[in-house]
């Protein structure tokens, strides 16, 4: 089996990856090629959501995606959430998780992040079944929801403020 060299974008840097083997999921890529360990690796069959990531702005598993079918594409994981303009400022998602309390073992944590802010960005004030739905491919099993629910509801409404200040969040 010989490696192949791919090129990403992670995180709005340019990442050439030279040590891929062609069945390397972009999970492992993530991790173990690029040292990017935010991304959890649990199930490894796309039912939990912990290594949920955004490619070309889709939210994928990356557990499911071969490291090659991502070639030439943008990839965001949870570490390019926190803006890196300003030191180590986190997101308004992450903050809101740690202000409900919505940290418990952090397994399933990144990829809820992940999938609230891709919500986030479509819907400002989403209803409750919106949010339900958004996390629904993302097992918690912790919090039991209500706290992850609360922070949704408070990055919510972070955005919202922040949108009527005319600030980017």
């Amino acid at each position: 089996m010989t490696a192949d060299v791919l090129s990403l974008t992670i995180n709005g840097q340019r990442r050439e990856v030279v040590d891929a083997l062609p069945g390397e999921s972009l999970l492992f890529v993530l991790r173990e090629r690029l040292d990017l360990a935010g991304s959890k690796n649990a199930c490894e069959e796309g039912e939990c959501g912990s290594c949920t990531v955004r490619v070309d702005d889709e939210l994928v598993c990356s557990c499911l995606v071969l490291a090659a079918a991502a070639d030439g594409c943008s990839v965001t994981t949870v570490e390019g959430l926190a803006d890196a303009s300003e030191g180590s400022r986190l997101a308004d998602v992450q903050q809101a998780f740690l202000d409900a309390g919505a940290v418990q073992c952090g397994f399933c944590t990144p990829g809820l992040l992940m999938a609230v802010d891709a919500l986030l960005e479509d819907e400002d004030d989403p209803d409750d079944l919106m949010v339900r739905e958004a996390v629904s491919g993302n097992l918690c099993r912790c919090t039991g929801y209500g706290r992850i629910l609360e922070a949704i509801n408070l990055a919510a409404a972070s955005r919202r403020a922040a949108g009527e200040q005319g600030v980017t969040p």
